[in-house]
């Protein structure tokens, strides 16, 4: 069988041939890093003791750098990445940028990808994205949503200014937690997801947990999560409860003990977007659970139906499950009029 020609136009150059280009550790000023951090030899996004207590597989999946960003300001009419890989996972999404590939942000405004090779082997990635003329501008770059990272370098014009990126508009996190959905399965970059998406329309900071397959509600999670400081919450874990019993016993208890630690801020709960045969019963149980937080008094607390994003319509997903682009766009828009409130923003 013969081999197909890959179009020339999508063959990924690896190689940075920019006789200016000075490289910076993001881990070093005026780097701002978000959403993960370094422990040991790479990027976490939750403690590894803390994730090795819930279950096999989030200890396994707490470095995976869904949701990562670093943030700085530059007038380098380029930006170059050097990056070294940990594990990672194949996904039910674009193999190589949405996986294992970056994507880039200008003032708002999406840029550009950093892209591996579509023969991905875990091998270093190098890779430059040109930006036109040589202005000032906020460059936000999204990390993979499926691989660990261990080291990042920027490069930039040697004579390009660098400085430290501003605050978000909302500095402390709003935290997701939830499936692989949250995690952003089936979005074809970083920067497509729901999350992201929810992040730079409303120019808030956020901490993405989400674990595909392995979001169950468990009462580690639960701790762990009431004990961030965080400016709101997205409850999302629906597709991940093995059925209907199960998410009765662990919604209600899950939402109280984060409630408990956090009696002021919004929450906002979740249910998933499909048509599998139980989804109005799952929906009926986090009903209960915003229900009868209303009924003790909670005015901070917040039901978003997932069957309001696109109606079931299994055209806006890739899979029957996972929503593609289009999909995480009308999440996005639900889930942002929940966070959209006076005292949240």
């Amino acid at each position: 069988m013969n081999k197909i020609q890959h179009d020339k136009n999508m063959v990924i150059k690896t190689s940075i041939n920019k006789p200016d280009i000075k490289f910076y550790d993001i881990d070093d000023e005026p780097f701002r890093i978000y959403g993960i951090w370094r422990e040991g030899d790479k990027y976490h996004r939750m403690p590894q003791a803390v994730a090795d207590t819930v279950s096999k597989g989030i200890s396994e999946m707490c470095a995976v750098c869904a949701g990562g960003r670093v943030r700085f300001v530059t007038n380098s009419p380029y930006v170059a990445i050097k990056v070294e890989y940990g594990n990672y996972e194949l996904s039910c999404m674009t193999p190589t940028l949405a996986m294992a590939g970056f994507d880039a942000y200008a003032d708002g405004k999406f840029a550009g990808a950093f892209r591996p090779a579509v023969d991905f082997d875990g091998s270093p990635l190098e890779s430059v994205l040109e930006l036109g003329e040589k202005k000032e501008r906020l460059i936000t770059i999204n990390f993979p949503l499926y691989t660990e990272v261990k080291s990042m370098l920027i490069g930039l014009s040697d004579s390009a200014i660098i400085t430290h990126a501003p605050d978000y508009t909302l500095e402390k996190p709003v935290v997701f937690y939830g499936s692989s959905i949250t995690n952003g399965a089936g979005a074809s970059r970083p920067g497509a997801t729901y999350v992201s998406r929810v992040a730079r329309e409303l120019d808030i900071n956020f901490h993405c947990l989400g674990f595909g397959g392995l979001a169950k509600g468990e009462a580690e999670m639960a701790d762990y999560i009431a004990s961030l400081d965080m400016s709101a919450f997205v409850m999302d874990y629906d597709h991940n409860a093995k059925n209907t019993e199960y998410l009765t016993a662990t919604h209600e208890p899950f939402f109280k003990k984060v409630r408990s630690a956090h009696p002021n801020i919004p929450i906002i709960l979740v249910s998933r977007p499909d048509l599998a045969h139980d989804t109005q019963a799952r929906f009926e149980v986090i009903k209960t659970t915003y229900e009868n937080a209303k009924k003790n008094g909670d005015e901070n607390v917040y039901l978003v139906n997932g069957m309001d994003f696109f109606g079931g319509d299994l055209d806006y997903t890739v899979d029957r499950v996972h929503p593609s682009d289009l999909g995480y766009y009308f999440m996005a828009k639900g889930i942002e009029k929940a966070l959209r409130p006076p005292h949240l923003i």
